[in-house]
């Protein structure tokens, strides 16, 4: 055999390591290709290698590495800047059988050797043996930029296409515009029988042209929407991202090009989606194709919605100042184009003093953009010396129409807030979208609430007395009546937008809050007047100033003692007390209308009817609280039913507080109809009755809350000035008097023909505590000096009267009690014990 062919046969050589054992000619021959040859003298691990792949302890001395393992000896002195220390030296050179010098066969095996002994190609020195000083990022980014690259261009590719296809596919803006003149409808608005209650009233559009458009108005709207719109593009990108962040608000990132274009488009579908607003955003790049800047806002102008069934700026000078827009000056084009924002908040502020002031903030706004416009364009807005003599303009009030009279027009106003907030809808949708809306209100209860107030409520009260009425279902939270007041037109709704200080109709809320922390209805309070609490200013007295000694938590919410239950709210902590009202049905905002305190007990905050109802209703649903609602089910005008926003909260519920707390606050609150100050309030039939007074100070309000299993309502009295509320004729107001009469009269007639049921039982939670006072010990005696003794006397024939037997004082007698059988008393109690805890005399438990 050839010296080439015994190399080519001889197999791969090892990296490393001791060299094996021969293994016959059957095995792998010795890398050099001659038996007789001496092996060449071996690498020796790098002390850094210890313990790695050198380790024949942990290996067992028999394990190879392949040869990406270890690099070829090239590679190896490239790596170590060519020196070969710790390597293998060059063998010497041998003399073949021909006599010829032959390098040692150690070195680098021919192709052929490499193929036989199984070997691929050899990589190129120095590809992955280089040390790579480049960040994980770069490093990352040196591998990724053409895949990364590759996905850009086809996601860019897929856009463009799917952006082309919409395009292609949207129906024009000539289409659009007679779909939508076409489709606007009135949404009709019914009882809970199906029954019409109200409409939103009747479409009213006047359009105009381009050339009609008179200066104070086109400044005005521009001023309020969009100042730069003739050198605006038909889409803001900056607005797009910023409505993307936020998307799902009502507003924001839309020019006057989009808002056009949304209204045509909304004649098609109101849904709130990011293809509507793809939608909206192609249809507005197609009409700035059609019809230039002033067409735009023409356009605009008769479809934008402005309150009052107001479409079109015509039909909204008409509305708020019974003329045309010609005859408009620059204060009241001003106010036009500010009402845009909120229309349905500014279509009336004489109602509400708050809304007013912002109305004349937003005015003054929009003033100043037009000052702002015509110091970039002189042919745009007006000037600073024109600005100044502007004053805000006089709002004309709205006009009567059939959908408004009696509580028809609270209905509607009522209902529309509720689509705002539940389903998501703007008020120019609910105004001419021409959708169904089914509501709880019960036509009959309706009426019942009207027939009451005008039968309890004499004539002559002063018109500045609001009465609010509102009643709900606790099972389901649907509000089934509500009182809103004489006059749409004059007064906002006095049982969902007025409000007044709760009085004690707000201590059930304390109680709750006390039994559900173990503080039993047998526990003890003092019940005196007056008292001074800490972190209270002013001492805390009784109704009359009227102390009622020690008394349990039944009698201090039959008889409403401030006193007894100020120190309650002081142990439950005022915080607690507030977040019981909150998840009974109390909104937040309400908390926001005086600060938290032990006088929470004491209805410091402002509260509205249906507040009340719903939050009584929670102890009439053994704990739990269904939100309040009126607007049952909502359909478009394709017949779809739309879902509210809350929808598992309807279906589920919010648990106030364990059912057995509100069995026991319930059984208190019976007591204030049975034994307490609202006996007035039972109702004829004698079914069971729970509810609570409440009166503020100076009279300036004045409640009854009630209810029984299967209804909730409360009426409240109060002033919109905010002085003391006189009924003529009654003198002195207090809940269980006009507000109690009210009540009894909704409610006789309410549940009359209705099953009588009764209230749970109560169930005796917690443990008797004693927070009253720790009586006062009666001073013992000084010792004197015994008297000297003094003679026996003489016995007389007459028999010695004989001292009258007693009876022992009964086991729960206590110091100081009245009782003549508790009189024969041991020494009191050492002031320094700790009270014992008592049960409280007279519970009919």
């Amino acid at each position: 055999m050839s010296s080439e062919r015994r190399r080519s046969a001889g197999g791969r050589r090892r990296a490393g390591g001791p060299a094996p054992e021969s293994r016959g000619n059957g095995g792998r021959r010795a890398s050099r290709g001659y038996d007789d040859e001496r092996p060449a003298p071996r690498r020796q691990p790098a002390e850094q290698e210890s313990g790695g792949f050198w380790d024949d302890d942990e290996r067992g001395g028999r394990d190879r590495r392949s040869r990406r393992d270890s690099p070829p000896p090239r590679r190896a002195a490239a790596a170590s800047g060519g020196a070969r220390d710790g390597g293998r030296r060059r063998g010497d050179d041998r003399e073949g059988r021909d006599g010829r010098r032959r390098p040692p066969s150690s070195g680098s095996r021919s192709e052929g050797s490499r193929r036989a002994s199984g070997g691929g190609r050899r990589r190129p020195p120095g590809r992955d043996d280089e040390h790579d000083d480049r960040g994980p990022f770069k490093r990352f980014m040196a591998k990724a930029w053409k895949p990364a690259l590759i996905v850009c261009a086809v996601g860019f590719v897929g856009v463009v296409a799917v952006f082309g296809i919409a395009y292609a596919t949207t129906p024009d803006f000539n289409e659009l515009k007679t779909q939508a003149t076409s489709q606007n409808a009135a949404t009709s608005i019914r009882f809970e029988d199906g029954g019409m209650a109200t409409t939103s009233g009747e479409v009213k559009r006047f359009p105009i042209g381009a050339n009609e458009i008179p200066k104070p108005v086109k400044n005005g709207v521009l001023a309020a929407e969009q100042r730069s719109f003739y050198d605006d593009p038909a889409v803001s990108p900056v607005g797009m991202l910023r409505a993307a962040a936020g998307f799902g608000q009502a507003g924001g990132g839309s020019t006057i090009t989009q808002q056009m274009a949304r209204n045509y488009y909304d004649g098609l579908s109101q849904e709130v989606s990011y293809t509507r607003k793809f939608n909206e955003i192609i249809i507005a790049l197609k009409v700035e194709q059609s019809l230039n800047k002033d067409q735009v806002l023409a356009q605009y102008l008769n479809t934008i919605f402005f309150g009052r069934s107001a479409y079109g700026i015509q039909a909204a000078s008409q509305a708020y100042f019974g003329k045309d827009i010609d005859k408009l000056d620059n204060a009241e084009g001003a106010l036009l184009g500010t009402i845009i924002q909120q229309p349905g908040n500014f279509q009336d502020v004489s109602k509400d003093p708050k809304m007013e002031a912002v109305l004349k903030e937003r005015w003054q706004y929009t003033v100043d953009g037009m000052v702002a416009m015509n110091g970039d364009d002189p042919k745009l807005g007006i000037s600073q010396a024109e600005a100044d003599k502007l004053e805000f303009p006089k709002i004309i009030k709205p006009q009567a129409d059939k959908d408004s009279t009696g509580y028809r027009g609270y209905i509607k106003t009522a209902v529309t807030k509720e689509l705002t907030s539940r389903y998501s809808l703007k008020e120019a949708d609910i105004a001419g979208g021409g959708y169904e809306v089914k509501t709880s209100l019960d036509k009959k209860y309706m009426e019942y609430a009207e027939k009451a107030v005008k039968e309890e409520i004499p004539e002559n009260t002063p018109e500045e007395t609001n009465i609010g009425l509102a009643s709900v279902e606790p099972q389901t939270g649907e509000v089934k009546a509500f009182y809103g007041g004489t006059d749409f037109l004059e007064d906002a709704n006095n049982s969902i937008d007025q409000t007044g200080q709760a009085g004690s109709a707000f201590k059930p809320y304390v109680l709750a809050t006390g039994l559900s922390q173990g503080i039993s209805l047998k526990s003890e309070f003092n019940g005196d007047s007056p008292q001074n609490f800490e972190g209270l200013g002013e001492p805390v007295r009784n109704d009359s100033n009227k102390s009622w000694g020690t008394v349990d938590l039944v009698d201090s919410t039959a008889n409403s003692v401030n006193t007894s239950f100020v120190e309650l709210a002081i142990q439950v902590q005022p915080q607690n007390a507030a977040d019981t009202a909150k998840k009974a049905g109390i909104p937040d905002a309400r908390f926001k209308t005086a600060d938290l305190g032990p006088n929470i007990a004491l209805g410091t905050y402002q509260v509205s009817a249906l507040d009340q109802a719903a939050g009584f209703s929670t102890f009439a649903n053994k704990g739990k609280h269904m939100p309040q609602h009126m607007v049952t089910e909502v359909k478009n005008r394709d017949g779809k039913v739309i879902e509210p926003n809350d929808a598992d909260k309807l279906d589920s519920g919010t648990a106030a507080f364990d059912a057995d707390v509100a069995a026991d606050a319930t059984y208190a609150m019976e007591q204030v109809v049975k034994n307490g100050g609202a006996k007035t309030a039972a109702l004829p039939d004698g079914r069971p009755v729970a509810g609570k007074t409440g009166t503020s100070n100076s009279a300036k309000s004045a409640w009854f809350v009630g209810f029984t299993p299967q209804l909730s309502t409360a009426v409240g009295l109060h002033r919109s000035d905010q002085k003391p509320v006189t009924i003529p004729g009654v003198g002195a107001l207090y809940g269980s008097k006009t507000p109690a009469a009210v009540w009894k009269n909704f409610m006789t007639r309410a549940m009359k023909g209705k099953e009588i049921q009764k209230f749970p039982p109560p169930a005796n939670v917690g443990q008797a505590k004693n927070y009253g006072p720790t009586p006062t010990p009666t001073p013992t005696p000084r010792e004197t000096e015994e008297p000297d003794p003094t003679p026996t006397p003489t016995p007389s024939d007459s028999p010695s009267p004989t001292a009258p037997e007693t009876t022992p004082p009964p086991d729960d007698c206590r110091w100081g009690d009245p009782r003549p059988e508790c009189q024969d008393q041991p020494d009191p109690p050492d002031p320094t014990d700790d009270p014992e805890e008592t049960d409280g005399p007279g519970i009919p438990w």
